[in-house]
């Protein structure tokens, strides 16, 4: 493996369809890339296009344009060994129905 693949970085743009679900079963957003195309540990993936607001109830698709810049082989393998550590982290919080005083 040589110096620039082991902490060097690059970028791909690839098409991809937002999809954002805002009704009281589902809340939430998911990014589906054209071709088969994935994420790794450590990558970063921005969507282009302007902000969306879906109103309640309502389910909605949109094609946009990503750029991934894919993590070098250093940063991937830092964010395998240290990735559950942050995870336990978010386990330490709890939701209750209790109002809070």
């Amino acid at each position: 493996m040589n110096l620039a693949r082991l902490i060097g970085r690059t970028r791909e743009q690839v098409a991809c369809t937002v999809e954002i679900n805002n009704t009281f079963e589902q809340l939430g957003a998911h990014v589906r890339f054209e071709g088969g195309v994935t994420v790794e540990p450590g990558d970063e993936v921005l969507v282009h296009g302007a902000p969306v607001s879906v109103p309640y109830g309502e389910c909605a698709t949109f094609e946009r344009t990503a750029t991934i810049t894919r993590a070098s082989a250093v940063e991937r393998a830092w964010t395998r060994a240290t990735g559950d550590f942050e995870f336990m982290e978010l386990c330490e919080f709890s939701f209750s129905e209790e109002a809070a005083l």
